[in-house]
């Protein structure tokens, strides 16, 4: 008995050893992967946003960023970093080719680094957007800060991450004053900037033992593309061309509705995009809704065209330059001097263009089959009978006193009573006497009275 016991227990000791170890080659890990291939603005913040969210949603193994970028923002690369560092998933960063400026510090900022032959990372000066001259150093400090806490963070040298931004720290063997670092991808393996170099994210996998790995893309759901197709310039353009026009037409013909619907519709497709995106701040939808305050105050209750009417079209248009760039309370020394160009292009293209159309098609308008049923499309001639005097004969030659400055139409008072007036041209102040010279049409004619 215990002879066939021990046959046994040798069997099942040696089957044991017959089986091959298991190994975890990744077959139920999933992989979560996005591009950071543009500037770093408030676009790319709420993209990184998004993608970490959904990678959180889908309770992925691991996130792999694509990067490949020259930089952009401090502050925007300052938050997306933080995204990083506060994820609970491990992040890796696979450069590309480039992660200059603010991609170095996203990329310090993640848990592994690596690179593709011929990559770089470093140079993370802070420069202006206008000409690209360096920042003053309150902005060079800030940045310095930033990836020394990042680099530590994260357990690399923090004194070569500050390099990278100070051309004045000299590094013995890798630095010399005046000069700021930047890392080949030898040089990053050899500090501990980069955990190896590969062709591909793919390859990257491979070597973790997750080359079986599910892998997702990031792709923008259908929210996201709708609001990229209306941050398109050439459709901001149509929007800001929309949005003057409607204003025009439902000024010059108040009541009829549809213009001003247009352009409200108009408003908001064009600031809903850019306020999302975190390039429209509240206070310049502000400041464009003060500008079309104005404009009806100079149309409508200060009639003539003053102070009111230029500062109203003034917040119009600075209201719709300003919600596309990413300007910080009218600090432009990090917008990038195309972006600006663009903007201010877009606006006053758009602005020019919206002013044409309007001259060219009010006179066209009654033409039209669909305006026949809601405006008079014919003149009414005065040999055909037609009169349009409002006001009696009487007032002919009634003397009474400005009650609104005439320039040259505005009200004026008789007898207690006040009315719609206008003079032969000059301006008459407020207080001045006038005299009735002609009652016909929806306004007196009058002029100064010199007693």
């Amino acid at each position: 008995m215990k002879i066939y016991f021990c046959l046994i227990l040798i069997f099942l000791v040696l089957s044991s050893q017959l089986v091959p170890a298991q190994t975890d080659t990744g077959i139920d890990k999933k992989v979560f992967t996005f591009k950071i291939d543009t500037d770093i603005d408030p676009a790319m913040t709420r993209r990184v946003k998004l993608a970490l969210e959904k990678a959180e949603q889908a309770e992925v193994d691991l996130i792999v960023i694509d990067m490949d970028t020259y930089g952009g923002a401090v502050n925007d690369a300052d938050k997306i970093r933080t995204l990083i560092l506060n994820s609970g998933i491990p992040v890796y960063v696979f450069i590309n080719k480039d992660a200059a400026s603010a991609g170095a510090l996203i990329s310090i900022a993640a848990d592994s680094i690596y690179m593709a032959p011929g990559a770089s990372i470093g140079a993370a000066t802070v420069v202006n957007g206008a000409d690209g001259a360096a920042a003053p150093d309150k902005y060079q400090s800030y940045m310095r800060s930033m990836m020394r806490s990042t680099a530590e963070a994260q357990g690399r040298d923090p004194r070569i991450a500050e390099g990278m931004v100070d051309e004045k720290i000299e590094i013995e063997g890798i630095s010399e004053a005046g000069s700021v670092i930047t890392l080949s991808v030898s040089e990053a393996e050899k500090y501990g900037f980069c955990e190896g170099q590969f062709d591909s994210i793919q390859a990257i996998l491979a070597a973790q033992g997750l080359g079986t790995a599910k892998v997702t893309a990031y792709e923008p759901d259908q929210i996201e593309q709708i609001i990229a197709f209306f941050l398109n310039p050439a459709v901001s353009g149509f929007l800001i061309l929309v949005i003057i026009g409607g204003l025009y037409f439902e000024l010059q013909t108040p009541g009829v509705g549809f213009p001003i619907l247009a352009s409200l519709v108009a408003v908001l497709l064009y600031f809903i995009p850019y306020y999302l995106s975190g390039l429209t701040a509240n206070w310049e939808i502000l400041v464009f809704a003060i500008g079309v305050i104005l404009l009806a105050v100079e149309l409508f209750v200060l009639p003539g065209f003053g102070i009111f009417g230029v500062l109203g079209i003034i917040g119009i248009l600075t209201g719709l330059v300003l919600g596309m760039i990413p300007n910080q309370n009218f600090n432009f020394d990090f917008v990038p001097a195309a972006d600006l160009f663009s903007a201010l292009l877009t606006v006053i293209l758009a602005a020019i263009v919206s002013v044409g159309l309007v001259f060219w098609l009010t006179p066209k308008v009654n033409e039209w089959g669909a305006f026949k049923t809601i405006t008079l499309s014919s003149t009414q001639q005065r040999s055909e009978g037609y009169t349009s005097t409002f006001y009696a004969d009487s007032l002919k030659g009634k003397t009474g006193v400005v009650h609104s400055r005439l320039r040259p139409s505005g009200k004026i008072e008789i007898d207690g009573d006040i009315y719609d007036a206008y003079s032969r041209g000059e301006f008459i102040d407020q207080g001045e006497k006038i005299i009735v010279i002609s009652t016909e049409g929806t306004s007196l004619k009058v002029k100064k009275w010199e007693g």
